[in-house]
């Protein structure tokens, strides 16, 4: 008899190499079951071999309408969310024909993103309570702040159509007043 357990799939985007998958759970009276990451499935769907992860970090964000973005550092991500729901905006800015280019999507528990690095990551939350979680393969590090790159949530060039408009989300003032993508000078990659 075969044991029930998660499966991943995954799908391609218009960003090279930024990976979406769908991901199951197994669930009874009790609750549920899901493997985040499980990185031999997640490589047959698509996922680098090389992808090593070094680092968890978690986002809890209170309310719905909380923003952040858009961030771009020298490092991959894979990003799921373990409660809750978003809204999320990816950005090319690698150096290339890409550069400027946006992909959107809702995440939830069901669905998890590989974010190759130079592609700025941006997400506003659609419920309270929501608890957004990234693995990445290189260690954050505030003297490396200068390498990674930044863009502005609201430039009208790239025109992302946020759920909640930005006058009425809740924004820090340092992603209120990043650059404008015109100004950003494009990421060179491995």
């Amino acid at each position: 008899m075969a044991v029930p357990t998660t499966e991943f799939t995954g799908h391609k985007t218009n960003i090279p190499g930024l990976l979406i998958f769908d991901v199951t759970f197994v669930g009874d009276e009790r609750g549920y079951f899901q493997e985040k990451y499980q990185k031999a499935k997640l490589i047959k769907e698509g996922l680098p071999s090389s992808f090593e992860v070094v680092q968890n970090s978690l986002s809890y964000n209170k309310q719905t309408g909380v923003t952040r973005g858009f961030h771009a550092e020298p490092w991959d991500k894979y990003i799921s969310v373990v409660r809750g729901k978003v809204f999320a905006a990816y950005l090319d800015l690698r150096k290339g024909d890409t550069f400027g280019k946006v992909v959107t999507v809702e995440i939830d528990a069901n669905k998890t993103v590989f974010l190759p690095e130079g592609v700025a990551n941006s997400f506003q939350t659609l419920e309270s309570d929501t608890y957004y979680l990234y693995s990445v393969n290189s260690h954050w590090s505030a003297d490396n702040y200068d390498k990674y790159s930044f863009v502005n949530l609201a430039d009208p060039d790239i025109a992302v159509q946020w759920p909640i408009d930005l006058n009425k989300a809740i924004i820090s003032e340092r992603d209120r007043n990043h650059l404008m993508l015109k100004a950003v000078v494009p990421m060179e990659v491995k």
